[in-house]
């Protein structure tokens, strides 16, 4: 049996494509005309290579039909065929890497983009396009029109040289009925200005009515400014104009061998750390994107870039920066750039590293975890919470020779009042990154002390009470046991400061992680139960500490009848937990819900009775 091979070509459907290109690749529809200026900026770029001192401007005419004008290279009638009826082929270089055309020298990084995927994109928003070239590089050589359809079809033919006066080339397109939005002329200027604000070459677009609109700018980092002060001035002025927000602060970014400059802007108010900023790209002047994160270091969430760079690669719908070797170098020397300007605030402007802290805490403590140099310089400068309030550790530390730290919000609200009356100084490192920075403290302020918190150094500073008083509340004490025994906690009678605390929840993590697994182990069966028995390990119960120098407890501690003791236990248990701050499990509301209406019911029955705490009402 014989086999038989014959070679075929794909047939594109030119339809398909675009939809898969509108729909897919590009973002927006907008983007066409960023292809138009890339191709305009390409063109002129290869000539001016060839003829240094040659003519490089951009004309956009805006009405019925859409122009762009540029005074570049130009294509023959063999560079038409070539490029613009095969999708995809670059006009920039031929198969041996020298460019096509003139055989110029100029090396590809100079080019934006691809002649021929550039103007397909344009069918995303007309239905026909038009080129009319002529080149610049042989003055005999007759004009070449293209017309091309978003069907698949297109025309080529040639014109006298005398009908385009000028070297360069002319694409016109018939916009859409759909895609009126975004050829517009105010549309058509707004991306112009998007799009090609720091582009190199002259841009201008003209509106129906005659107006002349100038599209670019040098970047203001680029221009000379008569005093450094008038340079700071104006690169703020450039940040409200583009973000529409007065920086903090601004530090330039120049790094030479990645041909980058731009300017980083610090974020005036407090962003989380979640929200990285988006920051502008520009690709040899032209936008790549407004949205690339993946420029700075995770922890960098302060500052809001906008760079121009000749290095660093798009992706194939070239709206995003292609993850590689050069883009991890340059986000590594940008975050180098902004960790000595931080750390050279110390000594150059202490008042603006309190303001730039004051905003900026937590991004501060996350980049200090694993910095040294910048640890030993800011965490003198970085808020605690504390029992003395929210200080800086040096301060603390003056005070406090040994620093207690919690694990957790919780534990810090549970003890906070009791420690501060006792004279103890407790840090809050339930907050991100607080209790890794306070250990860390003696290796930058020796002699100091700093080791976690644990309920027993706080219960060690409770004094006993008067063995007479604890026999006369024996009995209410006993049914508080009882009563609060089933959620795990026993229940001690204690002197402490201050007066006004009536209670004090003493409780760990490793004691919840417990009644979280012996709750689990209750409600399951079966190996499930098997292996949360098997979990189980001794850890110390939560304390319920009753203050008996509180009046409330006082009088509650006489109550004899066993109804309104549970409802006390209960109600002084509740309070207790609200002051934890700690999310309520349901059996802990209902608890909450039990006590109120037992004691409001208590009172109802007996109006002549006061209420725990409060004072006999006085006859007048």
């Amino acid at each position: 049996m014989s086999h038989s091979e014959s070679a075929h070509t794909f047939q594109v459907d030119l339809r398909g494509l675009v939809d898969l290109l509108s729909h897919h690749l590009y973002s927006s529809p907008r983007v066409y005309l960023r292809e138009l200026l890339q191709n305009a900026v390409d063109a002129i770029t290869a000539r001016q290579a060839a003829m240094p001192g040659a003519p490089g401007t951009i004309t956009v005419r805006t009405g019925d039909t859409l122009t762009v004008t540029d005074t570049g290279i130009g294509l023959t009638e063999a560079d038409v065929h070539r490029f613009l009826a095969t999708i995809g082929r670059s006009s920039k270089r031929t198969a041996d890497g020298s460019l096509d055309g003139a055989g110029l020298a100029a090396a590809r990084g100079e080019f934006i983009g691809q002649f021929g995927i550039g103007l397909l994109a344009c069918f995303v928003v007309a239905d026909e396009i038009t080129v009319v070239s002529r080149t610049a590089t042989d003055p005999s050589a007759p004009a070449v029109e293209w017309r091309g359809h978003s069907d698949g079809r297109y025309t080529i033919r040639t014109l006298p040289a005398s009908t385009v006066p000028e070297p360069g080339t002319t694409v016109r397109l018939v916009p859409r009925a759909d895609s009126a939005e975004w050829t517009s002329p105010e549309q058509v200027v707004s991306l112009a200005r998007h799009y090609g604000g720091l582009l190199r070459h002259e841009v201008t677009v003209v509106t129906p009515r005659g107006e002349t609109h100038r599209i670019n700018d040098t970047p203001p980092w680029e221009r000379t400014h008569r005093s450094p002060l008038a340079r700071r001035e104006a690169l703020t002025a450039y940040c409200r104009t583009l973000f529409d927000f007065t920086p903090l602060d601004t530090i330039e970014l120049d790094l030479p061998a990645a041909g980058l400059r731009g300017v980083a802007y610090v974020l005036p108010t407090a962003v989380s750390p979640a929200q990285r900023a988006g920051h502008r790209v520009h690709l040899k002047g032209m936008l790549l994107t407004d949205q690339a994160p993946e420029l700075l270091p995770d922890w960098a969430f302060f500052v809001r870039c906008v760079v121009d760079t000749t290095s660093l690669r798009p992706t194939a719908s070239r709206e995003a920066l292609y993850e590689d070797g050069t883009l991890s170098a340059v986000r590594d020397a940008l975050g180098e750039r902004i960790r000595d300007w931080l750390t050279g605030l110390a000594a150059s402007d202490p008042s603006l590293l309190h303001r730039f802290i004051d905003t900026h805490h937590l991004a501060v403590k996350a980049l200090a975890r694993y910095d040294d140099e910048l640890l030993r310089i800011v965490l003198p400068w970085l808020p605690f919470e504390t029992t003395d309030g929210n200080v800086t550790l040096e301060e603390f530390a003056r005070t406090h020779p040994t620093l207690l730290v919690t694990r957790s919000v919780e534990e810090f609200r549970q003890v906070a009042p009791i420690a501060s009356a006792a004279g103890l100084g407790v840090v809050n490192g339930g907050y991100t990154y607080d209790r890794d920075l306070v250990h860390r403290l003696p290796e930058i302020r020796p002699g100091t002390a700093v080791t976690d918190l644990d309920p027993a150094t706080v219960t060690a500073h409770l004094d006993a009470v008067d063995p007479n008083a604890e026999l006369r509340a024996a009995a209410f004490l006993a049914v508080a046991r009882e009563t609060i025994g089933v959620h795990d906690c026993d229940v001690v009678l204690r002197d402490f400061q201050p007066v006004t605390a009536p209670a004090l929840l003493l409780d760990n993590r490793e004691a919840r992680h417990e009644r979280t697994r012996s709750s689990l182990a209750a409600d399951s069966d079966g190996l499930w139960a098997d292996i949360l028995g098997s979990l189980r390990h001794d850890t110390p119960r939560a304390q319920l500490v009753l203050n008996h120098l509180n009046p409330l407890v006082r009088q509650a501690v006489t109550i004899t009848e066993r109804g309104l003791a549970v409802t006390t236990a209960e109600a002084l248990y509740g309070q207790a937990l609200l002051l934890s701050r700690r999310p309520l499990k349901a059996s802990e509301s209902a608890l909450l819900n039990r006590a109120f209406i037992g004691l409001l019911t208590h009172a109802m029955h007996h109006p002549g009775t006061a209420a725990p705490g409060s004072e006999p009402r006085k006859e007048l």
